[in-house]
């Protein structure tokens, strides 16, 4: 039987639902992993429960959340995305 390999299985996820996630506001466009890696995984586990500034700033990295707060951002907006970042990719952050 031959070896399972990793980055053919990660190249197939890839391929299919590319390297980002992107949402758009106030016309300006950010991008969201389509997956995590494990640094990453890490992190949001240090992460207070509650700590919405802390996940999207893993997420999106420094420049962009930069970026994303001079918005002005409701709680419901950022739910919202994160529903839909679910949806889309699998990853369900911010749920119970």
């Amino acid at each position: 039987m031959p070896a399972f390999d990793v980055n053919a299985a990660r190249a197939q996820r890839l391929e299919a639902q590319g390297r980002a996630w992107s949402f758009s506001l106030d016309g300006d466009t950010f991008e969201l992993p389509t997956e995590i890696n494990h640094r990453t995984a890490r992190g949001l586990r240090e992460l207070d429960d509650n700590d919405v500034d802390g996940l999207l700033g893993l997420l999106m990295g420094k420049e962009q959340f930069a970026r994303f707060e001079e918005h002005d951002v409701t709680m419901q907006d950022i739910a919202a995305i994160l529903e839909a970042y679910g949806k889309e990719t699998g990853l369900g952050l911010g749920e119970d």
